[in-house]
């Protein structure tokens, strides 16, 4: 299956040079000599090497043959998360390298779709919220209402990330797991 420049959006995966990569970034450009193309940022979902690719306006670009299905975190163990298919019970592990910014968020039970290329897994599509619970933090000090003040606080994952001040252990908060940011505080 084939896509055109005109049809390039952030997180569409596109194949180059046999390899599947996903559009971080594009631009469409309009010179005013010569015909247009569209500049673009692509990053591998094998090597997680950046590439930058400049096709021209109206070029097709292939979709790689990839496969998604729904399998629940075990466990970690080293540099290996390990992860079972729900259907067939089948269990396979992912290299930390290949999971990206998503090892912060998985708890032990998540389930999550790990994408596949080829056969072998390469990767996981991580929700963009979770929920996860402090388990260390300082307090707050009482009176300090500076604007936009945080601190520095670790989540049931190790995951150290800012939050505001008000935001205790035990909390639950929900992170924008694209970003790694705090967005808001579930449970007290």
């Amino acid at each position: 299956m084939f896509v055109a420049t005109s049809e390039f959006r952030k997180g569409l995966r596109i194949l180059v040079e046999d390899e599947p990569f996903v559009i971080v970034d594009f631009q469409h450009v309009k010179p005013g000599k010569g015909g247009a193309f569209v500049r673009t940022r692509l990053k591998s979902l094998i090597t997680d090497n950046v590439l930058d690719r400049t096709f021209r306006s109206g070029d097709k670009v292939e979709l790689p043959d990839m496969e998604e299905r729904k399998m629940q975190f075990l466990y970690r163990e080293d540099d290996r998360f390990y992860f079972m298919d729900e259907n067939s019970y089948d269990q396979l592990f992912i290299n930390e390298e290949h999971l990206g910014g998503a090892k912060n968020y998985l708890t032990e039970g998540l389930v999550i779709n790990v994408v596949f290329y080829k056969g072998n897994p390469i990767g996981v599509d991580m929700q963009n919220f979770v929920n996860l619970k402090i388990v260390k933090t300082e307090p707050g000090i009482k009176g300090d209402t500076a604007q936009n003040a945080t601190k520095p606080a670790t989540l049931e994952t190790g995951y150290v990330l800012q939050v505001p001040l008000f935001v205790e252990e035990g909390d639950v908060v929900k992170i924008d797991t694209r970003t790694g940011e705090y967005i808001e505080r579930i449970l007290k």
